[in-house]
């Protein structure tokens, strides 16, 4: 059963090479990105990509890649519906060139992550098993085989998870499950999603919240 998951995770994550190559590389000036971060980012997700509130996303240590396609896909481009919609992030998305969202980027991605907590003890369990397994009766693969055991991620690959606050990753499963989110790529989150239910979306966000 192990050998059949660890082959699933393999399926699922072999669009990472189209990811890596569809991100520009996000080699930014970090000091140039901690000024545009105090005007423009500091207020929702901290000075130092360490978010104060659950609704939006911690960004410190994050892969820098990932930041810079996130910021590319919320700006719309004449004649196109931004690829992941979002009217706030459009607006501080918009005035930014290619050069701001690289070193943007690169700023959170040299702060220290701070670490976060799993609050419910009673789907502990139920989060870790579909963390580190999945459920291959259901074609679920493990999420580490992914983002790693960790849940550090894969530079250029796949997004940091660990430490994230629980609320936003619940919403962001269910967001890519209803198909309101889909720029995910070849789909592989929205595939994933789908065969998940509420209460293991809740288990394996809150059990990420934990991961260090």
């Amino acid at each position: 059963m192990k050998r059949a998951l660890a082959l699933l995770s393999v399926g699922i994550c072999a669009g990472s090479v189209q990811l890596a190559a569809a991100a520009e590389p996000a080699r930014g000036d970090s000091a140039k990105g901690q000024s545009i971060v105090n005007k423009t980012c500091a207020a929702c997700h901290g000075a130092d990509g360490n978010s104060p509130t659950p609704a939006n996303p911690n960004l410190a240590s994050q892969i820098p890649e990932y930041l810079y396609k996130q910021l590319v896909n919320f700006k719309a481009v004449p004649g196109k519906k931004a690829e992941r919609e979002n009217p706030v992030m459009a607006g501080m998305a918009a005035p930014l060139s290619a050069e701001d969202m690289r070193n943007v980027a690169a700023y959170f991605a040299t702060q220290p992550a701070k670490p976060g907590t799993a609050r419910n003890k009673d789907t502990l369990a139920l989060g870790r098993k579909i963390w580190r397994g999945g459920d291959l009766a259901k074609g679920l693969p493990a999420c580490a085989g992914c983002h790693g055991a960790a849940g550090v991620g894969v530079p250029a690959q796949y997004p940091r998870l660990a430490g994230q606050h629980a609320g936003y990753t619940e919403a962001q499963l269910k967001a890519f499950r209803a198909g309101e989110r889909g720029n995910d790529m070849n789909k592989m989150m929205q595939g994933i999603s789908a065969k998940m239910s509420d209460p293991e979306i809740r288990a394996v966000a809150d059990f990420i919240a934990g991961l260090r």
